[in-house]
């Protein structure tokens, strides 16, 4: 017996669902990783050795979200901007993360039109969702966890004093 396409779309999960269930993986990541619910806003280092210095800054903490921005820091040669990076809502009662934008400097308007259609958007949200996934993984997989994570000051990669 064979399905048609219609009958195997119906099995396959939509692309909304499969945004939501991006963004809840990558809430229990970035808990799992950086245990940012119990954080002070503030500038922090995950150093493990491997040279590629995780640099987050936790911008805003308010009852129900937390503001972070995630990047390694290199400077893109071109722009002068840091790369990759990543501008992340985290909703702790949804329990969803959210990446706002992964495009260094830009916003998601600087890469879709004012207008762009709804399916539009959907798949941009889908992309940075996935990049976001696939590198916080990608840190898991290398050893970045709560304990590897230290303030450090805002102009200097230089932990500060306990």
């Amino acid at each position: 017996m064979y399905l048609t396409a219609r009958e195997i779309s119906a099995l396959l999960p939509g692309r909304f669902s499969m945004l939501m269930g991006l963004q809840a993986e990558s809430f229990h990541r970035l808990e799992r990783l950086f245990a940012l619910r119990m954080r002070a806003p503030g500038i922090y280092m995950s150093d493990v050795g491997d040279g590629m210095n995780v640099h987050l800054e936790l911008r805003e903490r308010h009852a129900y979200t937390l503001e972070l921005e995630l990047t390694y820091a290199f400077h893109d040669p071109d722009t002068g901007r840091r790369a990759p990076e990543a501008q992340i809502r985290m909703y702790t009662d949804a329990r969803l993360a959210e990446a706002l934008h992964c495009h260094p400097g830009r916003g998601r308007w600087d890469v879709l039109d004012l207008r762009a259609p709804p399916p539009l958007i959907l798949r941009h949200r889908l992309r940075m969702a996935s990049f976001l996934s696939r590198w916080l993984e990608f840190l898991d997989a290398h050893g970045h966890a709560p304990h590897t994570l230290v303030a450090v000051s805002a102009h200097h990669d230089e932990p500060l004093p306990a």
